[in-house]
């Protein structure tokens, strides 16, 4: 049987449809799953089997995170990583990381998404890419489906260590062989390509450091055999730079490329050092990035081209990154600082408000290669998030709601649905004991970092 979800009366509603209309007034009609009418509330059907009046509320697509690793909540703000750059933060984590166990792979997937739930994003990806000790990415995958959360799970893998020159420890790569195969079983066993997915699998070798460049092309075969996407990191910072230039004489632009590492099913995080031939090349075959300011302001990458970019035709999302470089996961909080870095690095005009929400929604849907999310309108997926705005922090914004949601204070959401499921509820979630996630979480935390048995 048919269930049908009326939302009404929300002050305004951001549809970030092929018009940009923002209604007010505004609602939805869903049944199942999807959106079936957009529009007043005066012009949608007046009775539903479940009812959300929003008046005082501003409603939006849900948000799209293209870019975390879910285990980092676990150690945030480590002493010893507090104030390095990439690759001394990475040797200075690497062995922490080592002793992670299935149990902190599940729990910190779980309050991952419990964060992003509450910032608003309802789809996100994540790349797992370090297995030690019975780790597997069924472990993530298995916890998602208890939050009900729209899920990218990304098969990263690390293959060359210190003694290949790579920058990982050896007690942390795998074998390549071994690598392929999982992957191969992890897209046979879970992936779905079916319109409204909620659950996709990504092949996604970490980065130029840590795998060869074998591991990269049979990677992209093995993808596209599938029809599956393909993700990893990029031109994140100038030691990633130098190190593609002195290892492979090329810059990582020309290394994507000669591994058959671009095209609309591709994206790469962060690329914060990519060059005008590397965003010429990303434009013409419409391979995503992934921008991560807040973590690329905390290890002092630089300041992402996104202006350039977008300029350019290349699809750009955003992304959280892990929990341990960022050190948040709020993808409205993400949204904000895009816009703000955009405007240190390149001027009060590089990006508005507006611009930032697109990216947030439209862009992370185009990044992840979907045209079922990131917009409410008729057939879409009924995906979508209400803010309050009678909080302190919009206070005096109230003339224009829709830049509030950037400008202001970055705020929790009310009320998060995911594919037509009531998933957060007056600001609470309802398919978890949040407190009770939280106290094994921290109790998680501590004995990863301090060595103690879990």
């Amino acid at each position: 049987m048919t269930h049908t979800l009326l939302i009404k009366h929300a002050d305004w509603l951001v549809t970030m449809d092929a018009d940009r209309r923002e209604i007010p007034d505004g609602g939805l009609y869903v049944e199942d799953n999807c959106i079936v009418a957009v529009g007043p509330t005066a012009e949608l059907p007046a009775t539903a089997d479940e009812v959300l009046d929003l008046r005082g509320h501003i409603v939006l697509p849900g948000m799209i995170n293209t870019h975390h690793h879910m285990y980092q909540s676990l150690t945030r703000a480590v002493p010893a990583a507090q104030n390095a750059e990439l690759f001394g933060w990475l040797r200075a984590l690497y062995p922490i990381w080592a002793r992670l166990t299935p149990e902190m792979i599940r729990v910190s997937t779980q309050m991952a998404m419990s964060e992003l739930l509450l910032s608003g994003c309802t789809t996100t990806s994540d790349h797992l890419y370090i297995f030690p000790n019975g780790c597997r990415l069924d472990d993530s995958i298995e916890a998602a489906r208890e939050v009900g959360m729209r899920f990218h799970a990304s098969r990263g893998a690390m293959s060359v260590g210190e003694s290949k020159g790579g920058l990982p420890p050896d007690s942390v790569v795998e074998d390549e062989d071994a690598i392929l195969k999982d992957t191969q079983r992890l897209i046979e066993a879970y992936h779905d390509p079916a319109r409204y997915a909620m659950l996709r699998i990504v092949v996604a070798p970490c980065s130029p450091f840590s795998v060869s460049r074998d591991l990269m092309r049979e990677s992209a075969k093995l993808a596209r055999a599938y029809g599956v996407s393909l993700h990893t990191h990029l031109a994140e910072n100038d030691n990633d730079v130098r190190y593609s230039r002195e290892r492979f004489g090329m810059t990582p632009a020309e290394y994507a490329d000669d591994l058959a590492w671009t095209g609309s099913d591709v994206w790469h995080a962060h690329c914060v050092r990519l060059d005008d031939h590397g965003i010429a090349l990303f434009g013409r075959t419409g391979t995503g990035v992934a921008h991560c300011p807040c973590s690329n302001m905390r290890l002092a990458s630089g300041i992402a081209p996104v202006r350039k970019m977008r300029a350019q035709g290349v699809p750009v999302g955003l992304g959280v990154d892990g929990s341990a470089s960022n050190d948040a996961a709020h993808l409205l909080n993400e949204a904000r600082t895009a816009m703000l870095l955009q405007r240190v690095g390149f001027g009060p005009d590089a990006m508005t408000a507006r611009e930032a929400l697109e990216i947030a929604t439209l862009g992370g849907a185009r990044v992840l290669n979907r045209d079922d999310i990131g917009a409410l309108a008729p057939g879409m997926a009924a995906d979508f998030v209400a803010f309050d705005l009678q909080q302190i922090g919009f206070a005096g914004g109230l003339h224009d709601p829709v830049a509030a949601l950037v400008f202001c204070a970055s705020a929790n959401v009310a009320y998060s649905v995911i594919n037509g499921r009531v998933i957060v509820r007056n600001g609470q979630i309802t398919t978890l004991d949040l407190p009770r996630l939280l106290e094994r979480h921290n109790a998680l935390a501590r004995m990863l970092v301090n060595g103690e048995a879990a």
